[in-house]
């Protein structure tokens, strides 16, 4: 606030009191801003932040089905992407990897690289979202689900990634073995956010 909007403040509570006082240019005022400036809000931080909130998970209000969940299932495929995101609180990086297609292959990164990537953090939370619809083609299934990873760099820098994850599976056809037949990340949206 500059001196100028702080002496025409007090000028005016002055002048509605019926006071008929100079405002001084040093006068301490506890004064609101115009309500045509507002103060810019804090961002809450990673930990705070709820469904349907700026850098959170969708506010998706189905409830989810309760009983068991079929393992081919768009639940199913949910429980693979809680699996992961729960091996990476654990710090269990190589085990996470397993988790992505062709044998970890489809994250990108070598067991080496997937490690050095994800062991920058010193503390990892995760939230799952509802999963999508399950689509199909050329013989596989997919399946986007909203998801988050949020904690602390080891330099204690806060950090907030959320974006749609993509897992696939091949559908029951002939040739195919049972681990093709699970649920695995095949494509991240993973995105920094505020």
């Amino acid at each position: 606030m500059n001196r100028k909007w702080i002496s025409l403040a007090l000028a005016v509570v002055l002048a509605g009191c019926g006071t008929q006082q100079p405002a001084s240019e040093n006068a301490a005022v506890t004064a609101v801003p115009p309500a045509n400036e507002q103060a810019p809000e804090p961002m809450p931080s990673p930990e705070t932040i709820k469904p349907g909130e700026p850098g959170g998970l969708p506010d998706d209000r189905t409830p989810v089905e309760e009983g068991p969940i079929d393992a081919k299932s768009a639940q199913g495929a949910g429980q693979v992407l809680q699996l992961f995101g729960g091996l990476l609180e654990q710090r269990k990086f190589a085990e996470a990897r397993k988790l992505w297609s062709d044998g970890g292959k489809a994250s990108g990164m070598s067991e080496a690289e997937f490690i050095a990537a994800y062991d920058k953090y010193a503390e990892i939370h995760s939230e799952v979202g509802a999963p999508g619809q399950m689509e199909g083609a050329a013989g596989s299934a997919y399946v986007e689900i909203p998801f988050r990873l949020y904690g602390k760099l080891k330099t204690g820098t806060p950090f907030n990634l959320v974006g749609p994850v993509t897992l696939r599976r091949v559908n029951d056809v002939p040739g195919s073995t049972e681990e093709q037949r699970r649920w695995h990340i095949y494509r991240s949206g993973l995105k920094p956010r505020p």
